[in-house]
């Protein structure tokens, strides 16, 4: 039986559990679970982070672990009972390793691993932690880094920051939220200003010295000296080496490391040196033999110097290399290092290049205890300490040190009877009171210990030396007095005895006999002769004689008068003697009272080091003095402990203030003293406002702690002393005194007066008394007195007094103090202190002190005191500051921020510390205090101005700005105030501003703030993380639910008014709708309803309400919140009217459902394409993605919303995306959309996007050169040319000439870059995107995509997977069925299709530049096309073309490619089926194609090598012999096949003439190539020869038929050879040269081909071959045709089987394509491609034509205006024999002679135009009215011209067709005819002689070309790149394939028929 458990609630799981079991819960090691019920072994509960799935598991698996039980039943909590430091890491570790492993995910390395050793070191301190086995002081360390390490990890991760107090998490319940505030604020890490550390120390490790001569042992001393005061800073560090150069006690490093401690900051400068002088132990001279002597001398070696402040700048760690100089004299030896820091050159020099003394310096900052705890290893492994010379900056009390250091400075000695100075040592001894020797007191610096004695250096023959070596004698106090120092002097022999000789001594005592010691500074001490060491045993006979020069009686002339003396410098550093007489006088005032006045004077001369030295003294000896004669001496007393106090607040002395207290405490025992204090100090008060100087007064006030402290003191000894007598009197005396301050202090002087200077040093010290006065009186008297004192000051002052800022410190520090924190005297407090509050926050001043003041108040009050004192101090907060407060938290956060940086975060302390304030006290206030608050206000209006303000304020408060992000904490309590506020608020709005007292500008206000505060980021629970979104919940609810209640019940409230607020709320709610949290929606949507219903009422319809909310979505996108919350937000606007039907039901039983329901549906199509365009426009998706969803949403304002603002806005957007995936042409086209919406007017448009304000001619203008500019890099230069010429007529219109002829330029500019520069022509794909998972604009849908420059299929395949990296590639190109497309999933269908031109008639035309063709071939494209092939019925293995069908796809776009986008969706999709007949026809014609154009390159040379033709030659003939084309006749020349196919006898004729013409084409071809092949390739012709007639006898050729032999190009001997009477031919192998330099090509592309004849390379369309004209990409770049299966070895067809369009007329070949990869596996998988080295390069530039044959090659114009001057007829230059053969040609002739249709434009004088009439005899043309021209799109520069011809079959029939015109082979009949008046100027073309040879073309296939006429013929121009040079033969190439399948030609074109208007630039939006 499952039993309720009573202790056992909670547990850690120690061994994971499955949970296979019915109802087990699955644990894992280490989950926490809390237990509900028990059974037999078996707990019943749930994991703590999963609280929503219970279950069982075994109870032995659980460890069980104390814990607290709140709420206890149902929905109780359990918190574990152990430290809250430990649950705080377990928590926090929970949440950090699901973050861990995402860091891992997201490629975040180095955090992954800094997080993985912070975590394992949690982990380690825990466990040290839970085994509570370390110390107090150890276990604070542990937790203060485990805090440390938290708070680390939380900011790197993001999570927030914890308040903590003593290391521990505080309740924000527990504390005021002003407390709370500056935890925050303080664990937020507010790097306050650092305090400069003013102690610093200098390590120093020496590590050798570097020098080649070294031999001797070495002493080496370092100090630091000051260069600019020429004087020693520290003692000396001394260190011994050895031979080598390397200290002699390695093992002890205290003697090779030291510390210069108690650096001072002034220390750090340039011209502080350490100073290195080394002193080598040996023999005098360095060079001497070693057993010259044996004695050893300290003698010179070396000095090394560098400067502290390069440590400042240099690796404090590095080693450094210090040079060491010597002395070029050593009489320089004394001021070597002064001379090497001023670079006194001659004086000394390098020892040696390679000499160094390496030493390690290292710089530390902070006291010495600091540097003890952060150093620890340097002081335990040893370090000695070299102080300073004298104290340090700070004293520190108890410092004991008895330091004299002397340093022997110079001598100067006689020669002593000896032809040479001396060589002199000095020895140093120190001797006690007897006379005996102190032991081990002397001593040469620190690193070495103590010794006897001390030996000098010497200096060799020298009288006069100077050593300036430093010795510290550390002399215990008791034994200074009676000690002197003893100088022995003696004579060093350089003899081979050595021997030292004693010559005199020097002594000086240390102390003189009235207790003062030796004074500091320079001794010239006296040098007594003695010359033997016995006389210095007894120190009492010499003692007695002076041992200063100094010190002599005038009477001693005689030793006055010796020349020998010796100088000495020496300075004490004691705190225990003293070398100050008025000191001792002072001290010893008993002995002398005749002094004391003198000695109280002179004690403020004392200096202050002396003084603390004896403080104690000092005070008892004051204070003995008052008590014993006070009527004297009391001022006089009260003036010196006034200067001894103030003493204390020097920096240096301030750590002596511990000392006083003490001294006060323990040790002071002026029991009546009070009395005259009191006295002095009420004198002293009462003469503030009368006295001139207040300086002195000034120095009284600032002591006034102590004084009271001194007054208080006695008092108590007095009353502890005499059992409380006259209590009354002091009492008096206080209040007396209290009064004359008061006095003072209510003084008010103008500006800043003396007095108003004493008034401030008086506040400064003021608060301070307070402790003291406590100690007597009770807490309400010193409040009293506080009170009173504060009370008498004025509240405000002029703005610049310093009094006011001193006066609120003084406010701020009796806040701060004990006394206030007394609830008793708080009440007294407060009002004085709020009124001056009140003051300053009314004039904004002093907002800093303000703040902490407030925040110190709002300190003391708890959220749940619930006293009655601290409700009436609410009650008196509220009334005086909340409205104040309100005033200054709007006022602070609306001005402009200052500039400087301080100043800024000065400004933002504020603004957190006034918010902190107000939410505290209206967390504190009651309805109590609410209804109080509202009674107050008197009228309406100031309820309302209140309402206002605190509403603005609270959406203050809500900005994400107002606290850092991490404050999360702080935000919740700050949103519990606030809907605690607006709750308590809500009833006055209503009470008091409805019915006919609305108000709308407090409810505007209060929707709006409900709104913002239901939005905050803080509050979407969904983003938390489960344990956090637990606390927020069982701590505060979800605060959104409230107040979104709230919002509902007021809007209910509303009535009628509700119509004020519709359409301005609809927004704001549709924000709240969008909040995941069901309970809101349930409660905000009925709004929706409601509003639709209001407004209905009141338009008849709610149109505003359908505008409102569908801006509104738009602009939440667009407010660039686009992460995933907000995503996850929009995502909830779909359901938001399905899965609520109150909505939908509600409506249906409107009258205005059907409308309402079209709403819903417009609003969820419109969130569907939000949703999208959010998703696309995160950041990393690809720019594709990005530019389609942006199209779909774009289309979306125009058609269906037809919101003209939001369409030109994603225009815009759309415009910067393809900017930035560089598509400029579809920029172009996106921009042109908003271009079109606007005229050439002179309208005013308003600001708006990136536009300034401007007219719409301007805008427009601006438009047109920003889109011809993008066109421009997109090298759609025709596109450009049409708005050139429309800007140009603008400016002509308007005579701006300057930017007319600049357009004109520009124009020019784009012609010349149409006919120069190469573009490539894009391939085009296939996508199907199938499947739900694919956005909406793309789901279930099929484009056509535009592929970027070089992208071949494969290419553009991997793209589209890499833009969608879950979509799955369909291996097949049949339409899915509807299982793919309803799928879960994405599926991606791609291939390759072949663009359609609309503009056949210039790509079929002649002699049009392919750089011209090749736009059209890409441009426009309407139409794709995509061929599959197949077999129908069955298969003949022998024969596959037998049943090979082709099933082709055409597809046509909604749009035309290039546009808005690179891809388009497919509007319709057409489908036929070619039968395997029609299929050879095709691939036949495309052979055919390629070969004629092959043979007209090479014979042009426009061709590298022969290599292509060679490889077409070889495919053909090779494929033919093995029974390429004989598959042909076995397939369709069958007598079967014609009979059961009697339809077919065209196509089957059809088939045999192309045969007999490729055979034709073959033979020419084969006569080209032996003309251009190499010599290594002629076996290869050879054969190619042999084959071709085996080929022609398997085709049963003996010789061509009639309409072949009809051809002017024909072969008398079955071989090509020159016809008689003619030059030789332009394109035949003899006259390759002169048709070269004619030809327009500019490059000839690299392309690949087939060996087999009609192999898997057959064509896409080619074009007619002319030549020249033809683009070599054109014909090689062939696609693989399936009718070639028979002709190759390859069997295996691709889908896009031949390129040819579907045409109307049969045998038409449309133009190729680029061309596209051949595919396997139907197009999806590459094939191989040949070598690139097999084909030609393009041209180099010196192939290009030059300019002046380019020149030639313009095109005439023909203008409506030139007058009908008929040019005279001339015979062609390459006519033939005579007007007879003519005849007898034409007759033969059955075709139409046309030229392509003349552009509109006059020629140019001087143009080759006008001189090619001459060359070109032609027929005379029929009527303007009868002719016909070619339809074609024209150029750029025709689409403004009516001029253009019609659509006439007969003409398209002779361009597709194939016949040459007379650019090639035939001479045309053209005309050029002035048009008649008023009528539009046509370019006219003429057909041939007669009807009977129009009526003979439909029978007989026309003339490939045609010779001259001998009728005569108005002579028309010739285009000059259309004609043929002179001396040229007749071409012998074979004609392009006559068009059979052309309808039949109009003999008379109707008259007046329209000729239809060019299509210009496709325009998607129709002029404004």
């Amino acid at each position: 039986m499952w039993i309720p458990t009573e202790n056992e609630k909670y547990g850690v799981v120690l061994v994971s559990f499955r949970g296979t079991l019915q109802h087990g819960l699955p644990l894992e090691i280490g989950d926490t679970v809390q237990i509900l019920e028990k059974c037999e072994g078996w707990y019943r509960g749930f994991v703590l982070k999963n609280p929503n799935v219970k279950g069982i598991f075994p109870s032995s698996y659980i460890h069980l672990k104390n814990a607290q039980i709140k709420n206890k039943g149902q929905f109780e909590t359990v918190i574990p009972t152990e430290d809250s430091v430990v649950t705080e890491m377990t928590s926090t570790l929970r949440d950090w390793g699901t973050m861990w492993k995402q860091l891992y995910v997201k490629s975040e390395g180095d955090l992954f691993h800094r997080l993985w050793h912070v975590m394992n070191e949690i982990l380690d301190l825990r466990r040290q932690v839970l085994v509570g086995h370390l110390t107090h002081d150890r276990m604070k360390d542990v937790k203060q880094h485990i805090t440390a390490r938290l708070d680390w990890g939380n900011e790197q991760l993001g999570l927030d920051l914890v308040p903590r107090k003593d290391f521990s998490m505080v309740d924000p319940d527990d504390i005021s939220v002003t407390e709370l505030y500056k935890l925050m604020e303080h664990r937020h890490g507010k790097k306050e200003t650092p305090v400069p550390v003013s102690t610093h120390h200098l390590f120093l490790q020496m590590k050798s010295l570097m020098s080649s001569n070294l031999g001797e042992e070495l002493e080496v001393f370092f100090s630091i000296y000051d260069s600019r005061e020429s004087r020693s800073l520290s003692e000396r560090f001394f260190v011994r080496l050895n031979k080598q150069g390397v200290p002699k006690s390695p093992e002890k490093t205290e003697r090779q490391c030291t510390l210069f401690v108690d650096l001072g900051s002034s220390d750090l400068r340039k011209d502080v040196y350490i100073v290195v002088h080394i002193i080598r132990i040996g023999r005098m001279g360095a060079g001497e033999k070693k057993n010259l002597c044996s004695v050893q001398y300290r003698r010179p070696f070396g000095c090394a110097v560098v400067s502290i402040a390069d440590l400042l700048t240099t690796d404090s760690k590095d080693d450094h290399l210090l040079k060491v100089y010597t002395c070029n004299t050593e009489s320089e030896w004394y001021q070597i290092h002064e001379n090497i820091i001023r670079k006194i050159n001659s004086r000394y020099n390098l020892s040696g290049s390679n000499t160094g003394l390496a030493v390690s310096l290292q710089l530390l900052h902070g006291d010495i205890e600091q540097i003890r705890r952060e150093y620890m290893a340097l002081f335990t492994r040893g370090v000695s300490i070299t102080r300073k010379l004298g104290f340090s900056d700070i004293i520190m009390p108890g410092e004991m040190r008895n330091d004299l250091y002397i340093t022997l400075e110079r001598g100067e000695f006689e020669k002593g009877g000896k032809s040479v100075a001396r060589n002199v040592e000095v020895t140093v001894y120190v001797l006690d009171v007897d006379g005996h020797i102190l032991k081990n007191y002397v001593s040469v610096g620190s690193g070495e210990p103590g010794g006897d004695e001390f030996h000098s250096f010497v200096l060799y023959h020298n009288n006069s030396p100077r050593w300036a070596e430093q010795i510290k004698l550390p002399i215990p106090v008791d034994t200074f007095r009676g000690a002197h120092v003893r100088f022995e002097f003696r004579h060093c022999s350089t003899k081979e005895k050595g021997e030292k000789k004693l010559f005199g001594f020097s002594f000086a005592p240390l102390m003189q006999e009235d207790g003062r010691t030796l004074p500091d500074g320079t001794h010239e001490l006296i040098v007594h002769k003695c010359e033997e060491n016995a006389n210095l045993h007894d120190s009492v006979r010499y003692l007695k004689l002076p041992f200063s020069k100094g010190n002599l009686p005038g009477n001693n002339q005689a030793v006055k008068s010796s020349k020998e003396s010796f100088w000495i410098t020496s300075f004490l550093c004691s705190t225990k003697l003293t070398q100050n007489g008025d000191m001792l006088d002072l001290l010893k005032w008993r002995a002398h009272p005749e002094r004391i006045n003198d000695s109280l004077t002179k004690l403020k001369e004392i200096d202050g080091s002396e003084i603390v030295k004896f403080l104690q003294d000092t005070l008892d000896t004051l204070f003995g003095i008052l008590d014993e004669n006070s009527q004297r001496y009391g001022l006089k007393v009260f003036d010196c402990l006034v200067h001894i106090i103030n003493l204390l607040q020097d920096s240096k002395f301030q750590h002596f203030k511990p000392v006083m207290d003490t001294y006060i405490e323990s040790h002071f025992a002026g029991a009546l003293s009070y009395r005259d204090l009191i006295k002095v100090l009420k004198w002293y008060v009462d003469r503030i406002v009368d006295a001139e100087h207040q300086d002195h007064i000034q120095q009284v006030l600032k002591a006034t702690e102590y004084i009271f402290k001194y007054i208080i003191q006695s008092r108590r000894l007095f009353s502890r002393a005499t059992g409380g007598q006259n209590e009354e009197e002091f009492r008096c005396c206080i209040h007396e005194l209290f009064m004359s301050v008061r006095f003072f202090l209510s003084q008010e002087s103008k500006g800043t007066g003396p007095v108003t200077h004493t008034q401030a040093v008086f506040l400064r010290t003021f608060p301070a008394v307070y402790s003291e006065l406590l100690k007597i009186f009770s807490v309400r008297e010193v409040a009293g007195f506080v009170r009173e004192t504060l009370g008498s000051l004025p509240v405000l002052t002029q703005a610049d007094c310093p009094l006011e800022a001193v006066k609120l410190q003084c406010i701020y520090k009796t806040v701060e103090s004990q006394l206030y924190t007394n609830p008793e005297s708080r009440c007294v407090l407060l009002p004085v202190v709020l009124r001056h509050l009140q003051a300053h926050l009314q004039e904004q001043r002093d907002l800093v002190v303000c703040a902490r003041i407030l925040s110190a108040m709002f300190c003391l009050i708890k959220k749940d005191t619930t006293e009655l004192s601290v409700s009436e101090e609410v009650s008196m907060i509220v009334e005086s500051l909340l409205s104040v407060l309100l005033r200054t938290i709007l006022e602070i956060t609306n001005r402009p921020q200052p500039a400087g940086t301080v100043l800024r975060l000065q400004y933002q302390d504020v603004t957190g510390e006034f918010v902190a304030c107000l939410l505290a006290l209206l967390r504190q206030m009651t309805d109590k205090h609410y209804q109080q608050l509202l009674d107050r206000f008197s009228s309406k209006d100031d309820l309302r101005d209140f309402l206002l303000q605190l509403f603005t304020v609270f959406r203050i408060l809500i900005r994400p700005e107002m606290f850092p992000k991490d404050w999360t904490v702080m935000r919740l309590v700050t949103n519990n105030v606030i809907i605690t506020t607006v709750l308590y608020l809500s009833d006055s709005l209503r009470k008091n501003f409805l019915n006919d007292k609305f108000d709308y500008k407090v409810w505007d206000s209060y929707f709006y703030l409900s709104v913002i505060f239901i939005n905050q980021p803080c509050l979407q629970l969904e983003m938390f993380s489960p344990s956090k979104r637990k606390n927020v919940l069982e701590k505060y609810g979800d605060m959104r639910v409230m107040m979104g209640c709230e919002i509902f019940s007021m809007w209910q409230n509303l009535g009628e008014h509700k119509l004020n607020f519709i359409p301005a709320m609809i927004g704001p709610f549709l924000e709240v709708t969008l909040v995941p949290q069901p309970d809101l929606r349930n409660v905000m949507i009925p709004i929706f309803h409601d509003m639709m219903d209001w407004e209905q009422r009141r338009s008849g319809n709610f149109k505003q309400v359908e505008a409102k909310l569908i801006d509104k979505l738009d602009s939440l996108m667009s407010e660039g919140r686009g992460d995933e919350t907000y995503r996850e937000l929009f995502n909830s606007i779909i359901p938001l009217f399905g899965p609520y039907p109150s909505l939908l039901k509600k409506i249906e039983r409107e009258t205005w459902r059907e409308s309402g329901i079209s709403l819903i549906a417009t609003v969820t199509r419109l969130m569907e394409r939000l949703l999208d365009y959010r998703d696309c426009m995160k950041v990393g998706e690809v720019d594709g993605k990005k530019i389609g969803c942006t199209v779909s949403l774009l289309n979306f304002y125009k058609t269906e919303l037809n919101k003209e603002e939001m369409y030109i806005r994603y225009i815009h957007k759309l415009y910067d995306l393809h900017l930035k995936a560089q598509n400029y042409t579809e920029a172009s086209y996106t921009l042109l959309l908003y271009d079109e919406l606007l005229e050439w007017s002179e309208r005013p448009l308003r600001e708006f996007l990136s536009y300034p304000m401007q007219s719409e001619w301007q805008r427009k203008e601006y438009l047109h050169l920003t889109i011809i500019q993008n066109f421009h890099r997109g090298k759609c230069w025709e596109n450009g040319i049409i708005l050139c010429r429309e800007l140009a007529d603008q400016y002509e219109a308007y005579y701006d000439y300057r930017n007319l002829s600049k357009m004109k330029m520009m124009e020019a500019s784009l012609y010349d870059k149409i006919m120069d520069q190469q573009r490539l022509e894009p391939e085009f794909f296939r996508v199907g995107f199938y499947g739900k998972k694919f956005p909406f604009f793309l789901r279930n849908k099929e484009f056509v995509c535009r592929g970027h420059d070089y992208e071949r299929l494969e290419a553009f395949q991997q793209r589209m997977l890499n833009e969608f990296p879950h979509a799955i590639a369909m291996q097949h190109v049949n339409q899915p069925d509807e299982t793919i497309s309803q799928a879960e999933a994405q599926y991606l269908q791609i291939y390759a299709v072949t663009p359609i031109p609309e503009s056949q008639d210039v790509l079929q035309r002649d002699g049009v530049p392919d750089n011209i063709k090749s736009f059209y071939k890409v441009n426009h494209i309407w139409k794709f096309r995509y061929d599959r092939p197949f077999h129908k019925g069955t298969k003949d293995k022998e024969n596959e073309f037998k049943s090979l069908w082709v099933e082709r796809t055409t597809l046509t776009l909604v749009q035309s490619l290039p546009g808005i986008s690179r891809w388009f969706e497919v509007e319709k999709r057409d489908l036929v089926e070619m039968s395997p007949l029609e299929n050879a026809i095709e691939v036949m014609e495309n052979k055919n194609q390629q070969l004629r154009t092959l043979i007209s390159q090479c014979q042009a040379r426009q061709m590298n090598n022969i290599n292509p033709l060679t490889m077409c030659l070889n495919g053909v003939i090779d494929a033919a012999v093995n029974g390429g084309l004989t598959r042909y006749q076995e397939a369709f020349f069958t007598k079967d096949y014609i009979a059961s196919h009697p339809e077919d006898g065209e196509k089957i004729g059809r088939l045999r003439e192309l045969m007999f013409e490729q055979a034709h084409i073959l033979e020419y071809g084969l006569a080209v190539h032996d003309k251009f092949v190499p010599q290594d390739m002629r076996p290869l012709h050879k054969k190619l020869v042999d084959q071709f007639h085996l080929m022609k006898s398997s085709l049963g050729i003996q010789e061509f038929p009639p309409y072949v032999r009809a051809s002017p190009v024909h072969f008398p001997n079955g071989s090509p050879r020159t016809c008689r009477n003619s030059v030789p031919n332009a394109i035949s192998p003899d006259g390759p040269r002169v048709m070269s330099r004619r030809s327009p090509l500019s490059y000839p592309a690299a392309n690949r081909y087939s060996s087999s004849s009609l192999s898997s390379q057959a064509s896409n369309e080619v074009s007619n071959i002319t030549g020249q004209s033809e683009s070599s990409d054109e014909v090689f770049n062939m696609q693989p045709s399936p009718s070639t299966s028979s002709l190759s070895s390859n069997h295996s067809a691709s889908p896009n089987v031949t390129s040819s369009a579907p045409s109307s007329a049969r045998g038409s070949p449309l133009l190729s394509d680029k061309h596209k990869h051949s595919r396997e596996n139907s197009c999806l998988s590459p094939r191989d491609r040949p070598c690139s080295a097999i084909f030609p390069n393009p041209l180099d530039p010196t192939q290009r034509m030059a300019p002046h044959q380019m020149g030639e090659t313009l095109l005439p114009r023909s203008d409506p205006n030139l007058s009908e001057k008929v040019v005279n007829p001339t015979l062609n230059i390459w006519s033939l024999d005579s007007a007879k053969e003519a005849n007898t040609q034409l007759s033969d002739t059955v075709g139409k002679l046309v030229t392509p249709p003349v552009p509109p434009r006059p020629p140019y004088p001087g143009s080759p135009a006008r001189t090619l009439s001459a060359l070109s005899p032609v027929p005379t043309p029929r009527s303007p009215q009868k002719s016909a021209a070619p339809p074609f799109t024209p150029s750029p520069t025709e689409c403004q011209s009516a001029g253009l011809v019609s659509n006439s079959p007969a003409l398209s029939g002779s361009y597709s067709s194939g016949i040459s015109s007379l650019s090639r082979c035939s001479v045309s009949e053209t005309s050029v005819t002035e048009a008649p008046p008023g009528d539009q100027p046509l370019t006219t073309s003429t057909s041939s002689g007669s009807d009977e040879l129009i009526r003979r073309e439909n029978k007989t296939p026309p003339p490939y070309s045609v010779y001259e006429r001998t009728n005569p013929r108005r002579p028309v121009p010739l285009p000059h790149s259309l004609s043929i040079p002179p001396n040229a033969d007749p071409p012998a190439l074979p004609p392009k394939p006559h068009q059979l399948r052309a309808t039949k030609l109009d003999p008379e074109p109707r008259r007046g028929e329209p000729f239809p208007r060019p299509r210009p630039l496709p325009r998607k939006v129709s002029q404004l």
